[in-house]
């Protein structure tokens, strides 16, 4: 189990290293972009392999207890060290991870973005991968930082490189944002690090704020919450991601959505509540105003772009969506509670399957028709995927109803439990004011139905082809392959939320607890 963990954290780094050495003459095979792609493939596939089989010999009636560490002194004078580990809360981010990586590296395989060389790509992709990895699986908050600023760098040249109109732009815009954030957070987490005498993650949520003085927990926690808001994106540190979105290259937004946002919420729940509860208690009902701010702010903002004449961006238009349920995210942990905590790992989870998957389809409409513009999509002809591309638009309406949170999805179960959560606040925090964020939240849970029945409607229905128009292709062999997976589990966890609530409620109970159940 200490080897997988170390082989899912450090293989893809091993992976990248080797993608950019030339490829032995018996593996080319048609041409050297088709062998180092097919390598990308191989080491995604063998990570996500090693993932699985960490999770069947991962101890499931202990899920609260760390497993599979490894703790290796690195930095003496500093106590910085090399310790891994995985838990309830840690391990589906870390499978999820693996997954989407690999169905990106299986999708570029057939279909690579146009832009710089096909060695670059799989070697920024394995790297992007190993990051994200890291940072859920590290013990240590120099450690957490350093994997935390790893997936910068290689999403920055994915967009600038690989990604469309707006990319230059789009990829200093997110690479000022985030880095600035983190800038901040390093400030707090060495505050907390300094004042505790210890940069054990572990070891500082067992003492659970004891030997932190409230005002150090409070200025720790405004410093690391800033950092990790950027990365969330919180309303109204959002500006970057649809920018971002825009103009990166289908893997990419998949991946931003689908694992790197999830980055600062498992921050919040890893370090700041269990590190510096004083300090997130005064902190839990502004986190909790802006959480809901950005839930109606992400549905309006999506309404608007899916009126007709507003040449609305469909890729923008998912990623507004995406401020909006980081947001039902963010009211979760909030709360402070086992219920709305258990809600926001859930909903990170949903929203990386539900959306990591409309992506994928909004990426293949891109592809068919030339554009992503809503109007373009649903003009005079009108895109009209029932008819014309019936897989295709089957699955692009289930995403949808997927994400607005149909009960029987994955989308439904984290936004519920969050909103109850925020029924029965923590002790201390203002139950009126939860209340009033509750009512807010159940409301934004209108307008995403709203916008997300608008963009089915103008993009999925609509006249026949008419005569003389070239058809499209329907959903093909590869993106069958690719988008298979996220579709069983969107349904697996809608139907069975009990596999991952069963994991993530003693691993939160415990958290919450101060290491002490």
């Amino acid at each position: 189990m200490q080897f997988l963990l170390a082989l899912i954290v450090a293989g893809p780094l091993l992976g990248a290293a080797a993608a950019l050495l030339p490829a032995p003459p018996g593996l080319k095979g048609k041409s050297p972009d088709q062998a180092v792609l097919r390598h990308g493939v191989t080491v995604t596939g063998v990570i996500l392999l090693a993932a699985i089989v960490l999770a069947l010999g991962f101890d499931h009636d202990q899920p609260s207890r760390m497993q599979a560490t490894t703790d290796i002194t690195w930095i003496k004078a500093l106590d910085v060290r090399i310790h891994l580990g995985v838990d309830g809360i840690s391990l589906p981010l870390l499978v999820l991870t693996a997954l989407l990586t690999f169905l990106c590296a299986l999708y570029s395989y057939f279909k690579l973005p146009a832009g710089g060389s096909a060695k670059a790509f799989v070697a920024l992709l394995l790297v992007l991968e190993s990051g994200t990895l890291a940072t859920f699986a590290v013990l240590d908050l120099v450690l957490f930082f350093l994997a935390f600023e790893m997936v910068l760098i290689p999403m920055y040249f994915l967009i600038a490189r690989w990604g469309g109109e707006g990319r230059q732009a789009a990829a200093w815009k997110f690479i000022l944002y985030t880095l600035l954030g983190s800038v901040v957070m390093l400030l707090g987490l060495l505050l907390i690090g300094v004042k505790a005498d210890t940069f054990d993650m572990l070891a500082l949520a067992t003492d659970n704020g004891r030997g932190l003085t409230t005002s150090v927990q409070v200025i720790a926690v405004l410093a690391i919450g800033l950092g990790l808001a950027v990365k969330t994106p919180m309303w109204p540190l959002h500006s970057w991601l649809p920018d971002a979105h825009t103009a990166a290259p289908t893997v990419g937004s998949v991946l931003l959505a689908g694992v790197l946002l999830k980055m600062g919420t498992y921050g919040f729940v890893r370090i700041v509540l269990p590190i510096a509860p004083d300090g997130m208690r005064t902190f839990a009902p502004y986190l909790a105003a802006f959480a809901v701010a950005g839930i109606i702010y992400g549905s309006l903002a999506c309404l608007a772009l899916a009126k007709p004449g507003n040449k609305g961006d469909l890729k923008r238009l998912i990623a507004y969506s995406s401020v909006g349920h980081m947001g039902f995210v963010l009211l979760g942990i909030a709360t402070m509670t086992p219920t709305g905590v258990n809600g926001a790992l859930f909903a990170n989870i949903a929203h990386g399957l539900v959306t990591g998957l409309l992506f994928f389809l909004v990426g293949a409409v891109k592809d068919r028709y030339g554009t992503a513009d809503l109007d373009t999509l649903a003009g005079a002809t009108g895109a009209a995927l029932y008819g014309r591309a019936p897989r295709l638009g089957a699955l692009l309406a289930f995403a949808a109803v997927a994400s607005l949170g149909l009960p029987g999805l994955a989308g439904f179960w984290g936004e519920m439990l969050a909103l109850f959560g925020a029924f029965e606040p923590a002790e201390g925090l203002s139950r009126p004011a939860f209340l009033t964020f509750m009512a807010i939240g159940a409301f934004g849970t209108l307008l995403t139905a709203a916008y997300l029945l608008v963009v089915v409607r103008r993009v999925c229905m609509g006249g026949a082809r008419p005569a003389g128009e070239p058809a499209i292709a329907d959903v093909q062999g590869y993106e069958f392959a690719a988008w298979t997976p996220l579709v069983a589990l969107t349904v697996l966890a809608g139907l069975w939320p009990a596999v991952l609530l069963g994991l993530t409620d003693p691993a939160v109970q415990k958290l919450l607890a101060g290491g002490t159940q």
